[in-house]
């Protein structure tokens, strides 16, 4: 079984984000705000937790009620010490 996890990456974005609330372990229940998104729509942050991709995990990913898309924020990646590098066609962290 092959399983693709899709993250887009984003600088213009403060905190990693997800819609998947099933991938979230450790999950804090708490209603953090709203967020608003580039087409004005906007979604409530209704906790966060911990991504596992593999054998990695993205911490503090808040949960946003559906949002379609998982986000991927660059600059919460840099304040946790993250190197993030971009190329043409490929982006490391």
């Amino acid at each position: 079984v092959v399983q693709i996890i899709l993250w887009y990456l984003d600088s213009g974005y403060s905190k990693h984000m997800t819609g998947d609330r099933s991938r979230l372990l450790n999950f804090i229940k708490k209603f953090i705000g709203t967020v608003r998104f580039g087409n004005d729509h906007f979604g409530a942050i209704m906790g966060y937790g911990d991504y596992v991709v593999g054998e990695g995990v993205i911490s503090k990913v808040y949960y946003v009620e559906g949002l379609g898309h998982n986000l991927f924020s660059v600059s919460q990646s840099c304040d946790s010490d993250l190197e993030v590098a971009f190329r043409k066609h490929s982006c490391y962290v």
